[in-house]
């Protein structure tokens, strides 16, 4: 389980990239994100620097 808190993450746009982004990494990703928080949770056979470099690119980067 992974667990990265992104503050840029701020509306449904913001989720449906993060989504896709982890997606695009690994297909069978499960992806849980929560606005409230700016937090996203998960599971994926990728590892976490793989996966925060990825959303980093795509303007998210994790704290």
């Amino acid at each position: 389980m992974i667990e990265l808190t992104l503050p840029d993450m701020t509306c449904g746009h913001c989720v449906k990239t993060v989504t896709g982004t982890v997606k695009g990494l690994d297909a069978d990703a499960q992806v849980q994100c929560d606005l409230a928080t700016h937090t996203v949770r998960i599971e994926s056979s990728q590892s976490a620097e793989a996966v925060k470099q990825a959303l980093a690119e795509q303007g998210y980067p994790a704290r």
